[in-house]
């Protein structure tokens, strides 16, 4: 094997990793792109930053794969290995936050954590339904909206078969038309500000959250606000490398791309006030 191949064949090594809403127990999981993403890069720490388990859907009916089990156990194994993993709970898995400070296998539980990058910034990690009015005011809207959330996906698998039969990439129709119906794009900002404002209040830096399932890095009032996404639709992944600098990583392509494993990292840099360089980071 050449130096090269072997090179290609190392996982990537971040000082960070965070990964949001998986949803393992629901169908629409996307386990096995996970998987592919946990054998391709570790970090020195990963945040599961909520929702990883879906307790909502497991109570309505069971549906645990070997692909979902494949993924506990890849996380399981990186923490043996010496990573420090810190589960976060979210809304859909809020029966852990009974455990906080509990081990499991390696896996320490939490509510909110502040991470400390390489310069020296500090960021709240929290999953961010605190901050969803929905969530906690209007119990049976939540769920509504997580049956109405269901049908757009379905529509994804549809749209996705016929874009994959004409050789076409994917896209995920509910994230276009979560972020462009009107009502949702106000939420969005809505919750961002109010999360940051968090931040501000906690006095960190910024924050790094998930549960809207829209990966984002940006400055929101001089507060940095990163959303690691989700691995329902979009497949993404914020890590932080070791000068202190933030990227998402996007890995929608895992498996429908295989011969071109080098390409299917997309970084998006931190917005320079942010980043601890001040660097436009390089696409891999």
């Amino acid at each position: 094997m050449s130096d090269r191949q072997s090179q290609q064949d190392s996982p990537k090594r971040h000082r960070a990793l965070f990964i949001s809403d998986v949803h393992l127990g629901s169908k629409p999981a996307k386990a096995e792109f996970l998987v592919d993403f946990l054998r391709r890069n570790e970090a020195d720490t990963i945040y599961l930053v909520g929702d990883i388990v879906d307790g909502w859907r497991l109570k309505r009916s069971w549906h645990w794969p070997q692909s979902h089990n494949d993924v506990v156990q890849k996380l399981l194994r990186q923490a043996r290995k010496g990573t420090s993993i810190i589960y976060v709970a979210g809304n859909h898995d809020e029966f852990l936050r009974g455990f906080q400070g509990v081990h499991f296998g390696g896996v320490v539980v939490a509510d909110k954590v502040v991470h400390e990058a390489a310069d020296g910034r500090r960021y709240l990690v929290l999953h961010g339904d605190q901050f969803d009015s929905v969530v906690h005011t209007v119990r049976w809207l939540a769920y509504l909206g997580d049956f109405a959330y269901d049908a757009a996906i379905v529509v994804n698998r549809i749209v996705s078969r016929f874009r994959s039969m004409f050789g076409l990439p994917y896209w995920s129709f509910s994230s276009w038309a979560k972020v462009r119906v009107k009502k949702a794009v106000s939420f969005i900002s809505a919750f961002q500000k109010l999360v940051a404002e968090e931040a501000r209040r906690s006095g960190t830096d910024g924050v790094i959250c998930g549960h809207i399932h829209h990966a984002v890095i940006e400055e929101i009032d001089g507060i940095a606000y990163m959303n690691s996404g989700d691995w329902v639709e979009s497949c993404t992944a914020l890590a932080e490398d070791f000068d202190g600098c933030f990227r998402i990583l996007h890995w929608a392509h895992a498996h429908q791309q295989p011969a071109r494993n080098d390409r299917r990292l997309v970084p998006v840099a931190l917005p320079a006030p942010v980043a601890a360089s001040g660097r436009e980071a390089e696409a891999a």
